[in-house]
């Protein structure tokens, strides 16, 4: 995983973080729910980086 890819998903899990945080506080569960997704989005992006990885690191 390139440090590229690992600071965009970082990023985008703390994006999705403050959109949760930020929806719970406003009472906005649309806001709220876009938040837990992009945490989920984030999370599924580098499990699926690391099984490539771990592959690439298999086949050499």
């Amino acid at each position: 995983m390139s440090a590229k890819d690992d600071m965009g998903n970082t990023a985008e899990r703390l994006t999705g973080k403050a959109k949760e945080g930020i929806g719970k506080m406003t009472d906005n569960e649309r806001l709220e729910a876009e938040g837990k997704a992009d945490q989920v989005k984030a999370d599924a992006k580098q499990a699926a980086e690391k099984v490539k990885d771990a592959f690439e690191d298999g086949t050499k």
